[in-house]
């Protein structure tokens, strides 16, 4: 985006710009209603209140951007027919609100788009394409189209009526809660917390806007480090939603000037929290989603400004999305328990004698029946044994436990029968 662009954005009447998106969704986004989160209050001693985006029409809050930008074109930027890219959730917001509008749409994704959200996008009636290996080269691909065949682009996140259009939750949140203190938002091209940012602090200046992104992902800390957008080297992250190799331009100008903070989050922080909200609040959220709610155990150890702040501390993190497929979804229940010691594998080394293995089998199995762990999977593989014993066997067992002490327990059990055994995970 040029820079006087940017400065015609920057110099807006923002308040102005955002109740009008705020009147345009009037019946078509959800006012997602805020939702209180005792367990994550008392992981990190503070009260959390959640803003669940993932319950919105179409499963995130790319809807919020997507149709204001839509609900602004004129009737001939209509009629040449929309195009843009997304990893997903985009996509279904452009799909959706070209559809309301009678125009054409196709959404350019990449490879990698779980089929969950190319499926969604193509239910609202748009073509999709599925061109790049990430979204920066779907985008240009989906440019290029723009430009050879005089369609109409929709930015997904680098765009002035996008951004005010998701500033409509930050909106929400400090009608719902009028003594909040922070506000955590993921950041991927930077739309959505830019628009957050912008409302917050139009509106309520003393609010603290702090943002998170995976540490695979580091696009932002670099460029806020550097002092001008930086495209990163590579990306190595799950949450695909926040998996921009470069920030918007728009955006870095107004997250530079009025987000307070951010913070990095791991995979296995990510992972945790999609199992937690499951289980916890019956939630599906997709890793993207997941990020704000990763970051808020990091505030107290990244942030200075959060740290430093006076007061109880009133945390909104906004959940992005909820739009995961079931293959991913099993992937990171798995990884979840697992760190959480809730389920572990272990190899057991055993004398291939005729007559002898059934005898250690059943002593393995007793063990794990006294101790009440649950067998998931048992591999018994003469192949693996690592020369303990002359024509050894190893046995793979994988169990079910109730954490960390009993997995102890198990291994220092079978130990003491005299069982040569190692931990796999």
């Amino acid at each position: 985006m040029d820079t006087s662009t940017i400065t015609a954005c920057l110099e807006s009447d923002h308040a102005a710009d955002l109740r009008k998106a705020a009147q345009r969704l009037e019946g078509v986004a959800r006012h997602t209603l805020i939702e209180q989160s005792d367990d994550l209050g008392a992981r990190i001693g503070h009260r959390v209140l959640l803003k669940p985006e993932n319950l919105q029409l179409t499963g995130s809050f790319k809807i919020r951007g997507a149709y204001n930008k839509v609900a602004s074109l004129d009737q001939d930027e209509l009629d040449r027919g929309i195009v843009t890219a997304s990893a997903g959730n985009h996509a279904q917001g452009v799909a959706f609100a070209a559809r309301s509008r009678g125009a054409k749409a196709t959404i350019v994704m990449p490879r990698i788009t779980p089929p969950l959200k190319v499926d969604a996008t193509r239910a609202y009636g748009a073509e999709v394409v599925l061109q790049g290996e990430v979204f920066d080269e779907s985008s240009d691909y989906a440019l290029g189209l723009a430009r050879d065949r005089g369609m109409t682009f929709v930015p997904p996140f680098d765009d002035y009526e996008v951004v005010c259009g998701q500033g409509t939750i930050a909106m929400e949140i400090l009608q719902d809660v009028p003594d909040v203190t922070d506000i955590v938002v993921p950041l991927g091209g930077g739309g959505l917390g830019a628009g957050v940012a912008l409302a917050v602090k139009t509106f309520k200046a003393d609010v603290r806007v702090i943002g998170a992104t995976p540490v695979g992902s580091p696009a932002w800390r670099e460029s806020l480090t550097a002092g001008h957008v930086v495209a990163a080297d590579q990306m190595r992250t799950a949450a695909e939603g926040v998996a921009v190799r470069r920030p918007g331009d728009l955006n870095y100008a107004l997250l530079s000037r009025y987000m307070d903070d951010l913070v990095q989050v791991t995979e296995s922080d990510i992972s945790e929290m999609i199992l937690f909200m499951l289980e916890k609040h019956k939630l599906v959220v997709e890793a993207a989603g997941a990020v704000s709610l990763a970051a808020l155990g990091q505030l107290d150890l990244q942030s200075d400004v959060f740290r430093s702040a006076p007061g109880p501390h009133v945390i909104v993190p906004i959940i992005s999305g909820g739009n995961i497929d079931t293959v991913t979804m099993g992937a990171v229940i798995q990884r979840g328990m697992i760190s959480r010691g809730r389920i572990m594998q272990f190899g057991v080394e055993l004398p291939d004698v005729p007559g002898h293995v059934p005898g250690q089998l059943v002593k393995v199995a007793t063990v794990l029946a006294d101790l009440r762990a649950n067998v998931i999977e048992l591999n018994h593989d003469q192949f693996k044994s690592s020369g303990h014993y002359d024509n050894g066997v190893l046995l793979e067992v994988t169990v079910e436990t109730n954490g960390p002490d009993h997995i102890t327990q198990i291994l220092d059990t079978l130990r003491s029968r005299g069982f040569q055994v190692h931990q796999n995970y």
